[in-house]
């Protein structure tokens, strides 16, 4: 009989087998937005290493469940086609980018969730600009056809995807009292390249020092985590 529950559990793990790569946002000498935990400004925190330290805690949850990688461990520099590229080499099904949020009015707050399609959204555009900053060399060359070809494979998914997150943070975020703006269309190039279903998840405005505090406490880190790893999971399940 245990050899049996053995067996059934080896199969259902192996059955629910799916590669996701998870992409802490910025790193080495791209820092990303840059918030202080003080009035006077000397305790800086940068977002290259909120990405790293939530992305860490969410590939540990979701290996509980399937195949997770990271596009980086360390605090160095990956240009967007690396990301790609390391999507084709671990053969990768899904494709989460972490990042925090900034603005120049530091009461701006909340928690966006973005999945790749076109779209007309101001707000979404300002987010587009910040993300898709670096761009170098053939990176720039992302033609519309291209773009459009991709969003046409991934976006029923990638839509589909965001929605079993979302549900999952919702309580984290009213817990913390973290304002939810919701899943909106995005045009991001990280997502465009790994020509996969996708998310690019916003977590927090570091800009906001209120907010940057909730957001770097640990307590928020983990149940974050496991958040957004549930959500990935629970979709894994539903797409088999």
């Amino acid at each position: 009989m245990k050899l049996f529950a053995a067996l059934f559990l080896f199969i259902s793990q192996f059955s629910l087998a799916k590669v996701v790569l998870i992409d802490p946002g910025h790193g080495g000498e791209e820092s990303g937005a840059v918030g202080h935990l003080d009035s006077r400004k000397s305790l800086r925190i940068f977002e290259k290493d909120l990405c790293l330290r939530l992305s860490k805690k969410v590939k540990e949850e979701i290996a509980k469940s399937t195949t997770a990688y990271l596009t980086r461990s360390l605090d160095r520099a990956v240009s967007l086609q690396g990301r790609a590229d390391l999507a084709d080499l671990v053969k990768a099904d899904l494709f989460l980018s972490i990042h925090f949020n900034s603005s120049t009015n530091s009461t701006s707050n909340g928690f966006e969730l973005y999945y790749l399609d076109n779209n007309s959204n101001v707000g979404a555009k300002k987010v587009e600009r910040a993300e898709n900053l670096n761009l170098q060399g053939e990176e720039l060359i992302i033609n519309q056809i291209l773009v459009d070809l991709v969003v046409q494979q991934t976006v029923t998914h990638s839509k589909d995807l965001s929605k079993h997150v979302h549900e999952k943070v919702k309580p984290v975020l009213k817990q913390h009292k973290i304002i939810d703006r919701g899943i909106k269309p995005g045009l991001f190039y990280v997502l465009a390249l790994s020509k996969r279903p996708g998310l690019l998840v916003e977590v927090g405005f570091v800009s906001n020092p209120k907010e940057l505090k909730k957001v770097n406490d640990e307590r928020f880190m983990n149940q974050m985590a496991k958040a957004i790893a549930a959500g990935v999971v629970a979709y894994v399940k539903q797409s088999k």
